[in-house]
C-alpha cells in the first residue's frame, strides 16, 4: 500500500469534522465530486470503510474515528516540522520562550537579564499564553522552549530541567475574612460556602466537578476573584498578576510546585542548549 498523502488526510479530516461533503468542500475550496472520489479512493487503499453514508447524512465508522485522531496528530506533526525547518533556516531569529502570563515572573525576568548579558546569545522572544497552552506551542513548533509547572502542566514527551520548587498561595478577595489570615490549609479553602474554588481545566480539557466557576484565562480569573465570586490556589510566584482587590495567603499543606524549563526531545539547537544552561546555572544552589 502506498503511503498516505497529507492532502488525503486534510480532505478526510474536513469531511469527518463537518460530517457533510458539501460543507467540507467549501471549507477546502474545492468542488464536491473530486472530494467524494478522493475519500472513496482513500477507503479503497486502506481496505476499510471510513464513513457511513445514507440519506440522513454522514457518520464515522470505528475505523474513521481512529483515522480522524491519527490524521490530526500526523498533520500537526507535519506543520510543526515545517515551522521548525523555516525557523532553523534563519540563524538570526530569536528563540521563542512560552510561559503562562504572570507565572514565574521573577525567574523569567532574571533569565532574560542573564541571557541579555551573554555575548553572542540568541535574543529571546517571550510568548505569553493561557493555562496549559505551553505544551501545544512546543509540539507544533511555535515555541522553542517553555517554562512549565509540575504537576500541573503536560510534560509528556519533552526534555526538561528542574529550576526551582515553591509553595502555593490562596488568592482571595481583599474584603473576605480569609484575607486576614496569616496562613491557610487546604481544608480551610476546600469548602467555603460563599467563595468556591475556581475550576481549572484538566490536561484533557475537561473540568472537575464542583460549584466553582470554570476558568481558562488569567483575566477572567482575576476579575472573578475581585468580584468575590471565587478563590484559587496557585504557585506563590504566580501572584505577580494579582490586583489590589486580591490578597495572597500561604497554603501550608498544599503540594509543592516545581518550575521546569522544557523543550522538544532531540533538539540539536545550540541556542536552545545555551538558554537551558543559563536557566539551570542561574537557579543552581551556590557551592
Amino acid at each position: 500500500m502506498d503511503d498516505l498523502e497529507t492532502r488525503e488526510l486534510r480532505y478526510f479530516v474536513a469531511v469527518a469534522e463537518e460530517l457533510h461533503f458539501g460543507r467540507a468542500a467549501v471549507r477546502l475550496g474545492i468542488a464536491q465530486p473530486p472530494l467524494s472520489r478522493a475519500i472513496r479512493q482513500l477507503e479503497r487503499r486502506l481496505g476499510v470503510q471510513l464513513l457511513d453514508r445514507d440519506r440522513r447524512g454522514v457518520t464515522l465508522t470505528d475505523a474513521g474515528r481512529v483515522l480522524l485522531r491519527e490524521a490530526g496528530t500526523a498533520l500537526d506533526a507535519v506543520a510543526a516540522a515545517a515551522r521548525r525547518t523555516r525557523r532553523a533556516g534563519n540563524p538570526k531569529r530569536p528563540l521563542v520562550l512560552a510561559t503562562k502570563a504572570g507565572a514565574s515572573h521573577e525567574l523569567l525576568r532574571r533569565l532574560l537579564d542573564t541571557v541579555a548579558d551573554q555575548p553572542g546569545a540568541a535574543p529571546v522572544e517571550v510568548l505569553l499564553c493561557e493555562i496549559g497552552e505551553q505544551a501545544g506551542l512546543l509540539r507544533d513548533g511555535r515555541a522553542d522552549v517553555a517554562l512549565m509547572h509540575r504537576p500541573y502542566d503536560d510534560l509528556a514527551g519533552f526534555d526538561t530541567e528542574d529550576l526551582c520548587v515553591e509553595g502555593q498561595v490562596a488568592v482571595v478577595p481583599a474584603g473576605h475574612p480569609l484575607a486576614s489570615r496569616d496562613q491557610l490549609t487546604l481544608a480551610d479553602v476546600d469548602d467555603v460556602p460563599d467563595l468556591p474554588i475556581a475550576r481549572w481545566p484538566r490536561l484533557d480539557g475537561t473540568y472537575p466537578d464542583g460549584p466553582g466557576p470554570e476558568v481558562r484565562t488569567q483575566s477572567q480569573l482575576a476579575q472573578l476573584v475581585a468580584l468575590g465570586r471565587t478563590l484559587l490556589v496557585i504557585p506563590a510566584s504566580s501572584r505577580a498578576w494579582q490586583w489590589p482587590e486580591h490578597v495572597a495567603v500561604p497554603v501550608v499543606d498544599a503540594p509543592e510546585v516545581t518550575t521546569v524549563i522544557a523543550w522538544p526531545p532531540g533538539s540539536r539547537s545550540l541556542a536552545v542548549a545555551s538558554l537551558v544552561s543559563a536557566a539551570v546555572g542561574m537557579t543552581a544552589p551556590a557551592t
